[in-house]
């Protein structure tokens, strides 16, 4: 019976339009807690999002619980009808993408930290070295079991973190669904791929064969890319028709 309601909630749900240019119908909120995880800055209301997110993140949580890591910590997802932040990221307008931090912990979040989190960088910036003990077992784990789902198209993380997980599992098969990308200092970003029902949702390319680790990932390690630290405030993309 369970497994009939998400389905017909799932089909009736719609991401419209690609993720840096669409819109959400039908989107599920996010509990704010549940087993292995809570959500951060929930003020910013952005913890909404398709049926097969939600799924997603609440199996995620469960199967690194299972493992024996600590409760994660959930940002952005997409607003309650998806389409482009004020400020912050282009894409998560879908709602098929999430924020995930790479601090865990296991204790609730202090109240006076939930909204405005400390960042936990794995990276010093200018030198895109990892810091001490900063990336371990811990971390490896939850990479695995985040890209490791077949709905999961592609996750992005900074080039230094690509580069250590090519060093430790270079012949793992989930290493080349890791991709390189500006910023990503202390979470990853999982994007899903476009879910059944949803004809007016816009894959992107499918990823290069093989595992990454190679000549692209060299390139980003010498150019040693960096997001600006203030939030840019962009132009509204063009969206679908139906996102009016």
């Amino acid at each position: 019976m369970l497994a009939t309601l998400l389905l017909t909630a799932a089909l009736q749900a719609e991401a419209i339009g690609s993720y840096a240019a669409g819109c959400l119908k039908g989107a599920e909120a996010l509990p704010l807690s549940g087993t292995g995880y809570e959500v951060i800055r929930a003020k910013r209301l952005r913890y909404f999002g398709h049926p097969d997110l939600i799924d997603y993140l609440e199996r995620l949580a469960r199967q690194t619980r299972q493992a024996g890591l600590p409760n994660l910590y959930i940002a952005d997802l997409a607003m309650a009808h998806g389409g482009p932040f004020r400020t912050g990221h282009s894409s998560h307008q879908t709602g098929l993408d999430a924020d995930i931090w790479f601090r865990m912990s296991d204790k609730p979040i202090g109240d006076n930290e939930r909204d405005a989190p400390r960042e936990w960088p794995l990276i010093d910036e200018p030198s895109y070295r990892l810091l001490p003990g900063r990336f371990g077992q811990q971390q490896m784990t939850l990479l695995r079991l985040a890209a490791q789902s077949p709905r999961v198209e592609r996750i992005f993380i900074n080039p230094a973190i690509k580069g250590e997980v090519c060093r430790r599992a270079p012949n793992a098969a989930w290493v080349g669904k890791l991709r390189p990308w500006v910023g990503h200092f202390s979470h990853f970003h999982v994007r899903l791929s476009c879910p059944p029902g949803s004809p007016e949702c816009v894959n992107q390319a499918p990823i290069p064969p093989g595992n990454g680790c190679g000549e692209e990932l060299a390139s980003w390690l010498k150019d040693k890319p960096q997001l600006p630290r203030v939030s840019r405030v962009r132009p509204p993309p063009s969206l679908p028709e139906r996102c009016g």
